[in-house]
């Protein structure tokens, strides 16, 4: 197999694809991130998607690439013009989903399975009922099926789908194919006889019968785990990997997957062992299982230790007395708010899922005689405290694999702590889950992990047959559908209620953080780099990405508001009095502070932008107002508060004092953030754009065009040694010095070949380390300022000193020159809060 000449990257630069930012428009910019110093043009998916996708990850045929971005030539085109300027191309991959298209003869899979069941080559791809006794549920009716059949809202017509002319059930937007030979059937009999169900569409988390994406009906999972769905979903991709076109691959949400470690398994053979990187989501106390085939993750743990490094936790207190006196805090701390919002989405939302675990559940209990006591609704109780209390996304346990004692103790823990929750007469049946979700013989009979049928061969089906059961089988489907529940569980109630809930201090409210953890010394930074270094060198490192909920800048600034907590209780006061005439009683103590902290960080910004914000955040939350049932007077009232908050002058001018108050604070994080970022171990991802300062919130705001042309122009003025005249010029001066810097000594920071070392200082007020290579020694320092305003009440830099290594050195940055051994903090960072020094060669 050829391998590229780009294989591991240095640096990565994504970018959203889609009709209004094409390849053609990308490669126009590929000059520009060639002279940033990035060496892997790191794209969002290219597959084709729903016409008019805005992000690509709604899949509909994996044969071809986006008509919407240019088409395969298009991408072509682009992939030369990155060769022609020395840069690879690394591309996000969705094994997880398609997209359940309107109208749905988009995606010619699912079509020809709705269409001809069992018979359809596409039969195995999804994990969809195809028995009889209960049809694929669409639920996409406005009303009652009755009520529209009533009305006459579905018809039978004769339209053009990509087999030519064909009679299809058509309802407003959405049409669906006819079962070949009922077409001449009444309308009534005709959906009778149909592999799908039309159904109103509150049934569906009730009633709904494959395996979706989180929550997201529109988004149907596939079977990955089966070598043929694999390579038929790999083909293209895998195409134009051995052309030499694409260099590496980004998945998408792995522990969607029943076996995330066998499809990175396949995917490794595949590609002879590409670089590889995994969205996945580690909590603080995890770590990567044992036999992932992959570099590392996507970067939220990098971006919890950077973050926390500009965390002064000694402010919490203040943060603590604001939230008690504001909100409503009844319900307890983070803890408790994320066990509500767990509690509420298995019995709402995710009550499908949970209620097929139950079925498996019942349905092998019932198989032996010894089970037949552990009633329907103590096994659901237990599967659902279970869930709840499980710390992470999911444990790595599969069928046809021995349970690692790691693996099987997260469970046990989880088990550990629902216990006290449950009647002594259900512990039993506690236990037999826990045994069921281990992979072992719930009878005590001795039969483990390895006795199970392998993944691909479970049965295909969310309705139980009526004949005796395939225990092994069902018993393979529940270790699989337990560990893919889980993530969904975990995901939607922390990530999109939680997290909207809790807004003590948002900043820490991020993908892959955790609202209780603020603050990272230095001590810890530099454990966990040399983790990485020696463990993971090759993974990816983010700051921000299309999921983070705030942009690293806006949470720079957020950080800022910690660091001064003083001054913000002052500014809180001052707003809230010169808002109280237009401060609804509607407006609760928790959704306000969200309002002051977002409006901290992201002025200036448009009312629109704002709005839409605030009604995701406020419909997330699921306090007052949801997307299914809006409060429109409850939004109105909210939306209201945060024009004020923009607009009234007595606001304005608040905000003008606590802004001069934490601008040299917010200058210091910005830029100390993304060196350290960029000069750590792993290979560091720029998320679009955010080379300059970029103030951008939960998507869709995220995904917002960029103007690159803007950011090429003042890269210029930068490389005629104009100085920086604004904070975005001196973020992409650091950028694009450090990317620089990277590129010309790759094997120094990243890859087996690298070193990582703290370098000393006399504060904890800098944080440095060394890059370099074992057999070159010491490349580059980086060196940056945290808690400034701290630093500055105890009189600055005074006679603090960096204990450089042996050597000679120069500031990327600067330009300034230092000799190794002790020297003045004063003298290094005397221009930049932050400095790179660069080994000077004889």
């Amino acid at each position: 197999m050829p391998q590229s000449a780009f294989a591991l990257p240095t640096s990565t630069y994504r970018v959203q694809l889609n009709a209004g930012f094409s390849f053609d428009d990308a490669a126009r910019h590929v000059p520009y991130l060639a002279s940033l110093g990035v060496t892997h043009l790191f794209c969002s998916p290219i597959l084709q998607a729903v016409p008019g996708s805005l992000h690509g990850y709604d899949v509909v045929d994996h044969a071809r690439i986006s008509e919407d971005c240019g088409g395969e030539e298009a991408f072509r085109r682009l992939v030369a013009t990155a060769h022609g300027n020395d840069l690879g191309i690394i591309v996000d991959v969705v094994p997880n989903h398609m997209a359940v298209p309107t109208p749905l003869w988009r995606n010619r899979a699912l079509w020809d399975v709705l269409r001809s069941g069992a018979e359809s080559e596409y039969a195995g791809w999804f994990d969809i009922d195809l028995t009889r006794s209960r049809a694929i549920l669409m639920p996409v009716l406005g009303r009652r099926i009755g009520d529209e059949l009533a009305d006459g809202t579905i018809r039978l017509e004769t339209r053009e789908s990509h087999d030519g002319s064909e009679p299809v059930v058509v309802y407003h937007d959405h049409v669906f194919p006819v079962r070949p030979g009922t077409e001449r059937l009444p309308l009534v009999d005709l959906l009778e006889q149909q592999w799908y169900r039309l159904a109103y569409w509150k049934v569906g988390n009730e009633e709904l019968n494959y395996r979706r994406f989180f929550d997201v009906d529109t988004l149907a999972a596939i079977r990955v785990e089966d070598p043929a769905v694999f390579e038929a979903s790999h083909a293209k991709l895998l195409q134009l990997f051995d052309e030499g076109l694409i260099d590496g691959f980004r998945i998408d949400h792995p522990d969607g997957l029943a076996t995330p470690r066998g499809y990175l398994q396949m995917l490794h053979r595949a590609t002879g062992g590409c670089w590889v990187v995994v969205e996945k989501i580690l909590e603080p106390h995890e770590q990567l299982p044992s036999g992932s085939r992959c570099a590392g993750t996507t970067g939220y743990d990098a971006l919890l230790r950077v973050a926390g490094l500009f965390h002064d936790p000694t402010q919490l207190p203040r943060l603590n007395d604001i939230w008690e006196r504001v909100a409503d805090t009844s319900e307890g701390w983070f803890g408790q708010v994320l066990q509500h919002a767990k509690e509420e989405l298995v019995s709402s939302i995710l009550f499908a899922e949970v209620n097929r675990l139950t079925s498996i559940a019942v349905a092998i209990c019932d198989s032996d005689l010894r089970l037949h006591d552990h009633t329907r609704r103590a096994i659901d109780r237990a599967i659902r405290r279970l869930l709840i209390h499980m710390d992470r996304y999911r444990a790595y346990l599969e069928p046809g694999l021995p349970a690692s004692d790691a693996e099987s103790a997260v469970v046990r823990d989880a088990a550990d702590r629902a216990r006290p929750e449950l009647d002594e007469d259900e512990q039993a049946t506690l236990d037999l889950i826990v045994s069921l979700v281990c992979g072992q013989d719930p009878t005590g009979d001795g039969g483990g992990a390895e006795t199970l049928p392998p993944v691909t061969t479970h049965p295909v089906t969310t309705e139980l047959p009526d004949s005796p059961p395939d225990v092994p089988a069902l018993r393979a489907e529940f270790m699989i559908r337990f560990a893919q529940t889980c993530g969904p569980v975990m995901a939607k109630a922390k990530e999109d209620t939680a997290f909207y809930r809790w807004n003590r201090f948002v900043g820490v409210n991020e993908v892959g953080s955790e609202p209780t953890i603020v603050g990272i010394s230095p001590d810890a930074f530099h454990d966990f780099s040399e983790t990485l270094a020696t463990d993971w060198p090759a993974t990816m490192t983010t700051l921000s990405t299309h999921d983070t909920k705030r942009s690293e800048d806006v949470r720079a600034r957020l950080a800022a508001l910690l660091e001064h907590a003083r001054a913000w209780e002052t500014c809180l006061t001052e707003l809230r009095s010169a808002t109280e005439d237009v401060r609804s009683p509607l407006v609760d103590g928790a959704t306000e502070l969200l309002v002051w902290q977002t409006l901290a960080a992201v002025r200036p910004i448009t009312e629109e932008r704002l709005d839409g914000y605030l009604t995701k955040a406020m419909r997330e939350a699921k306090r007052h107002t949801t997307w299914t049932s809006p409060d429109e007077a409850y939004e109105a009232a909210v939306r209201d508060l945060a024009h004020a908050g923009l607009a009234d002058q007595r606001c304005r001018a608040a905000w003008a004092a606590f802004d001069e108050v934490t601008g040299p604070t917010v200058r210091t994080n910005v830029l100390g953030a993304k060196l350290i970022q960029l000069a750590m171990p792993g290979v560091p991802d720029v998320y679009q754009g955010c080379e300059v300062v970029d103030l951008s919130l939960v998507d869709p705001d995220n995904r917002r065009s960029v103007d690159l042309g803007a950011r090429a122009a003042l890269l210029t003025k930068l490389d005629r040694s104009e100085a920086p005249p604004s904070l975005d010029a001196e973020k992409l001066l650091v950028t694009s010095r450090t990317l620089r810097v990277r590129r010309s000594h790759a094997d120094a920071f990243r890859g087996p070949g690298s070193t990582y070392a703290p370098v000393a200082t006399t504060t904890g007020h800098a944080v440095a380390f060394a890059r370099g290579t074992e057999r070159f020694g010491v490349v580059a320092v980086a060196a940056a300022t945290r808690l400034p305003s701290v630093l500055a009440e105890r009189g600055g830099w005074g006679e603090h000193q960096i204990i450089l290594p042996e050597g000679r050195y120069r500031c990327a940055l600067s330009g300034l020159e230092f000799d190794g051994g002790a020297q003045p903090l004063a003298q290094v960072l005397a221009e930049l809060p932050v400095a790179l020094l660069v080994a000077v060669t004889s």
